[in-house]
């Protein structure tokens, strides 16, 4: 969901986090934790995390060894977990949409800088396992080249200061408290792009805060728009998922009129994680069946408020009969729209018949017709997982 206040300057920058913003690294600390924290008879609560999130290193071991009550101090904790942390750098996946902001600003001349809480060594370990990062940015800030890591502004007023900038011609993007608050104590403009679920209304201070950096619309700040929407839709590296159909929640066809085949997640838990909430859009392979256009949710249903990230395709056919227990494969290919919440039944599913009209007409599309023959539609999901 995206909340904006009107435009009312143009920016000349733009300064980003890395962690959770343009990397993410959220689940690979979750990982670590969870596992470490056994050695001290601990058991992660992933609920936690949010008092972890951008926060410097030796600040979220302080809260983890407080809120655990762990013999050992913060500086002993933190040695502990450097290595283990140090050999999973090069498995952190890009946030969808970072590679394509990275690409977009340089193309266009605009000025980027990194400023992140992690020490300069850590932040340019992480960026060195992505093609082309470390030569788009103008300035690289580490969190131990200040006094103050964030929610202090002295990291964003450094990476002004070097860029040469004007702050109130900054653009800032960051996806915790801690870098809202310290991106506006220094004077600039501020996207938040929370990398924690449901955290929506914790970020006041932001100017805007939107679902994912899918999301983005620079124009907003007068930097130059994306060009890559197509009829309404985002292309996206294609992904894949899938597993027998389960019963859901009972209100696609009961409450919504709209019959969807829902997907365990158990198994896809990690696959999900990587991709943001939102409305996306692929094509349907059901054994035994045929291959079907395919509109879906994936993500929290803010009208429905579910307390697990959830996918729910929307096979567009008519089908005569129920196929629970059949195997259901799916081919994302793009994207439209992040979740929102809605007023009213009624406005719901207005949008969700809005959004099954965009994909049946982008799906006739080459760039997304294609698809319709990848190889993992006729092959059984079993094998595959």
């Amino acid at each position: 969901m995206s909340m904006a206040k009107p435009l009312s300057k143009l920016m000349s920058c733009v300064i980003l986090d890395l962690d959770g913003t343009l990397i993410n690294s959220d689940g690979i600390v979750c990982d670590v934790l969870r596992v470490h924290l056994v050695k001290f008879g601990k058991k992660w609560d992933g609920k936690r995390a949010r008092r972890i999130v951008g926060k410097t290193p030796y600040e979220a071991a302080a809260a983890i060894v407080e809120d655990y009550e762990l013999p050992v101090t913060a500086d002993e904790f933190l040695s502990e977990l450097t290595p283990i942390f140090s050999k999973k750098w090069g498995s952190i996946k890009a946030q969808p949409g970072a590679n394509r902001l990275i690409n977009h600003l340089r193309s266009h001349g605009v000025p980027i800088a990194l400023a992140s809480n992690s020490s300069k060594e850590n932040v340019e370990t992480k960026i060195s396992f992505h093609r082309g990062w470390k030569e788009s940015f103008s300035v690289i800030l580490g969190g131990d080249e200040v006094t103050n890591g964030k929610p202090s502004p002295e990291i964003y007023l450094e990476a002004a200061k070097r860029l040469k900038m004007d702050t109130s011609t900054c653009l800032v993007i960051e996806d915790s408290l801690p870098g809202v608050t310290a991106g506006k104590a220094a004077g600039m403009e501020v996207v938040a792009v929370p990398s924690l679920p449901k955290q929506t209304d914790v970020f006041t201070s932001a100017d805007e805060v939107i679902n994912s950096l899918l999301d983005l619309k620079l124009e907003k700040w007068g930097l130059p728009a994306f060009e890559d929407w197509v009829e309404g839709t985002l292309p996206i590296e294609p992904w894949s998922i899938g597993g027998p159909v389960i019963k859901g929640f009972g209100r696609g066809s009961k409450v919504l009129g709209i019959p969807t085949a829902n997907l365990s997640t158990e198994a896809y838990s990690d696959v999900l994680s990587e991709h943001p909430s939102g409305v996306y859009f692929g094509w349907a392979g059901l054994a035994g069946r045929g291959i079907y256009k395919m509109v879906m949710s994936v993500g929290w249903n803010p009208y429905f408020n579910n307390s697990e990230k959830t996918i729910e395709p929307w096979l567009l056919h008519d089908f005569d009969e129920d196929f629970y227990g059949e195997d259901l494969r799916l081919v994302i290919v793009g994207y439209i729209r992040p979740e929102a919440n809605f007023p009213s039944l009624e406005s719901l599913v207005a949008k969700i018949h809005e959004d099954k009209k965009i994909a049946e007409e982008a799906l006739e599309l080459p760039l997304y017709l294609k698809y319709r023959d990848d190889s993992y539609l006729n092959t059984s999901s079993k094998q595959n997982c």
